[in-house]
This record gives structure tokens, C-alpha cells and sequence, in this order.
């Protein structure tokens, strides 16, 4: 599910949770389990990235269907938990995105504080809207801090991907590198970043989050309360199970 190396106090984080590292209970439980256990060790700094052609591919949406309401109330907080220890993590975190990062899987890589881009091997948007979901208050403000704002209303209402040149364009991602480079690129980030005293980067990183936190304390929880309720509404359901039927099991 998650394989880990560390490299000269690196840690190097990959997913490889099925074919496509969809985020579900058990991932996102353990891979926010796999943060918790770092923030403990001597690794400096985390680089996050996934197997073969696929970051993420996102929420998985077959077992969403299936499990139906009980389920998407069991995961939601499951999510929201992963994605607020990875973003709100001490130490340094650069995700080397090697190939499709998709919805949520997007949205964990905009946890990171840089990504970098391997070119032409995948596509990055947030597609919650195609599928019939609004996003959860902490992914929507992760977004937000994550990309400029005059792109926000386009990437979230657009629900489209991009391919690597115009995501580089746009700022879905910080540098693009060639395939072969990109654990050589990420890995000289990432070291100049743990190189940097771990205090004054901690501080500094909680006070550049510090407008989510606002935010997230101001209106998160009326926001999950309307968003469940759509997320688990009959019609959202039949949504994501003919967006299943359609795009997921065409073949």
C-alpha cells in the first residue's frame, strides 16, 4: 500500500495502492498514519510520490458506489484526515508527480510545499464536479492555497485536466523535468529544504497555512455538514454510480 526508503535522512514515500492509488479508508488512514510515524523519526523531509504512470487517481469511486452512504460518512473524515496531516506536516514535503494525479489525488499533491512535474507522463485537475461532488471545506482551501486565485473559480468549476505544459502555465505545478529527472530534481529540493534550520522552516510553514486554519475555524464545519449531505443524497449517489458505469467500467 505505501513503500518507504529513506535516502541520507530522506524519506521517500510512494503509493502503491492497487493500479491506481485511489484514496480509500484504509489508504488514507494509513498513509496519514505514515506521516504521524515521521513526524517522530530523524527523516528531515518527505518526498511523496507514487508508482508507475499513476500519483493518484483520486477518491475510488467503484467503492464509493458500492458502499453507498454508510460508507462515504465513514470516509469523509478519513480524508480530511490525510489530507490535513500532510498538509499541516512540520517538516518539508515536495511531491514528485510522476504521472496522473486526478480529484483528490490532486488535491494531495497540493499538500506538499512543491510539486514537480514529470512532463508528458500525465494529466492534473480536480474533477469532483464532473463526478457530482463539491469538495470537502479543507480540500477546497487547500486548493485554494495552492493555486493562484484567478484560477481557482476555472480548475474547480472547469472540473478539467491539464497536460504537463499548460499545468506548469497555470501553476497546478512548480517546475516540469523530464521523467528520468524527476526523483533527481525532487531529491535537490528536498535536501536544500531539510538543510534549512527544521525550526524557523516549521514556523514559517504554520504561519504561511495560518489563513486555512482561519478559515477552516470560521466555516468548516456548517461547509462538511452541506457537503455530506450531498455527497450521500440518493441523486449524488446514482451519479457516481453511472459515472462509474460509464467512464470507469467502459472496458
Amino acid at each position: 500500500m505505501i513503500d518507504m526508503k529513506v535516502d541520507g535522512g530522506i524519506a521517500v514515500v510512494t503509493l502503491s495502492h492497487g493500479k491506481v492509488n485511489a484514496l480509500d479508508i484504509e489508504f488514507c488512514t494509513a498513509l496519514a498514519a505514515k506521516f504521524d510515524e515521521l513526524r517522530a523519526t530523524d527523516a528531515s523531509a518527505v518526498v511523496l510520490t507514487g508508482q508507475g504512470g499513476i500519483f493518484s487517481a483520486g477518491v475510488d469511486l467503484k467503492r464509493l458506489s458500492a458502499g453507498g452512504a454508510d460508507y462515504v460518512r465513514a470516509f469523509l473524515p478519513a480524508l480530511h484526515r490525510l489530507y490535513d496531516t500532510v498538509f499541516f506536516y512540520p517538516k518539508p514535503v515536495i511531491a514528485a508527480i510522476n504521472g496522473h494525479a486526478i480529484a483528490g489525488g490532486a488535491v494531495l499533491a497540493a499538500c506538499a510545499d512543491r510539486r514537480v512535474m514529470a512532463q508528458g507522463v500525465g494529466r492534473i485537475g480536480v474533477t469532483e464536479l464532473q463526478v457530482g461532488v463539491p469538495f470537502p471545506a479543507l480540500a477546497f482551501e487547500i486548493l485554494r492555497f495552492a493555486v493562484p486565485k484567478r484560477f481557482v473559480a476555472e480548475f474547480t468549476l472547469g472540473a478539467a485536466t491539464y497536460d504537463t505544459g499548460v499545468a506548469l502555465q497555470k501553476s497546478w505545478t512548480d517546475e516540469v523535468v523530464e521523467p528520468y529527472e524527476l526523483l533527481v530534481r525532487t531529491m535537490k529540493i528536498v535536501r536544500h529544504y531539510a538543510s534549512l534550520s527544521p525550526s524557523a522552516f516549521a514556523q514559517t510553514k504554520a504561519q504561511i497555512r495560518q489563513g486555512v486554519v482561519d478559515r477552516m475555524a470560521l466555516n468548516a464545519a456548517a461547509t462538511d455538514k452541506a457537503v455530506t449531505a450531498i455527497w450521500t443524497a440518493p441523486e449524488t449517489l446514482q451519479r457516481v454510480a453511472d459515472y462509474v458505469a460509464k467512464t470507469l467500467n467502459k472496458n
